[in-house]
């Protein structure tokens, strides 16, 4: 079905109250989960609050206020306090770009947390303030590594974001071949998984994904995919949280932003990125019907279609869930 936007936030916000959220957490992470909808990203928007639903009633509420645990003017550790990624790397985004606009550059890591959402999103915190950034996060082992039957990482997100003129270029991918919501989304709605993403215990190739969730996900791009999957666990470690992590608790996020004018005084970055941007897009494409692309533009139009279109879709079972959830 199709909600309109703000009837899609507003339901967001009363299902995330009705799990104790605060009003200004309820709010940080309805807007997330409603931007991530209308670009497309249906796991990861409304359906991701039953997730959350799930994961406080299996491993009880241990939720804590979130403090910087050590600062400088160019960097901070903050303590998650178990809440949702959601709000955690939110603050933790605001926090080095508040110091990057300071002091040119800062980094930042959180610990504590889990499920932490588009990191594009957090991308956009940066841009919209003429910031370059660059974000990685952990998970529980779920992913094999290249050549193993047994999971050992996370699927381990990474980002980057760049200003331009125009819409900014983001790249925003998981080192997995299938991300862990979408394994879970598949679950929910009874829908086989895509040929080759997962492994059930022995390594056989699996497309139910109870077998997969139970076995593994495979890693994005072999080799490739796996050693940057490494990498990122690797940085995660510099968060201060577990080498591996425990289930979905004690995940990790580690945002670095930098202010193009340390290099390039004269503040000619967005302008340069634009430029090469444009020559991109305008490469001759090999099928004329598909035009070049930059990492973001799809997302951007996107949800300048479901803005205009003003709907959001969210699959029926999800709704009814989430209807239940408000009510009570």
């Amino acid at each position: 079905m199709h909600l309109k936007l703000a009837d899609a936030r507003a339901l967001a916000v009363a299902a995330l109250k009705s799990l104790k959220f605060d009003d200004q957490m309820a709010a940080i992470t309805a807007d997330h989960l409603v931007d991530a909808g209308s670009r497309g990203v249906i796991f990861g928007s409304l359906p991701r609050i039953l997730a959350i639903a799930e994961k406080l009633r299996d491993e009880g509420d241990r939720r804590r206020p979130i403090k910087t645990i050590r600062e400088t003017p160019l960097s901070a550790l903050v303590d998650g306090g178990d809440h949702v990624g959601y709000v955690v790397a939110h603050h933790a985004t605001q926090l080095a770009v508040e110091k990057a606009k300071q002091s040119g550059i800062a980094i930042v890591g959180a610990n504590n947390t889990y499920y932490t959402g588009l990191f594009s999103y957090y991308m956009e915190m940066a841009t919209r303030e003429n910031l370059v950034a660059m974000a990685i996060g952990n998970g529980p082992a779920v992913v094999a590594p290249e050549g193993a039957i047994e999971p050992r990482l996370g699927t381990n997100p990474i980002s980057f974001g760049f200003p331009t003129t125009e819409d900014p270029v983001i790249w925003d991918i998981g080192t997995s071949a299938i991300m862990h919501g979408e394994v879970l989304l598949h679950r929910r709605l009874g829908e086989r998984l895509p040929q080759g993403v997962a492994i059930d215990k022995t390594g056989a190739p699996t497309v139910d994904p109870t077998t997969a969730l139970q076995g593994a996900i495979k890693a994005w791009g072999g080799h490739r995919g796996s050693g940057l999957s490494i990498v990122v666990q690797m940085l995660g470690v510099m968060c201060d949280g577990p080498v591996i992590t425990p289930g979905m608790r004690e995940m990790a996020y580690l945002v670095l932003v930098v202010d193009p004018k340390l290099l390039m005084p004269l503040g000619s970055f967005p302008e340069r990125a634009g430029a090469l941007a444009g020559a991109i897009r305008g490469a001759r494409p090999t099928d004329p019907n598909k035009p070049v692309r930059m990492p973001f533009d799809r997302s951007a139009q996107k949800r300048r279609q479901a803005k205009r279109d003003d709907k959001l879709e969210v699959p029926d079972e999800v709704h009814k869930k989430l209807v239940e959830m408000a009510e009570n």
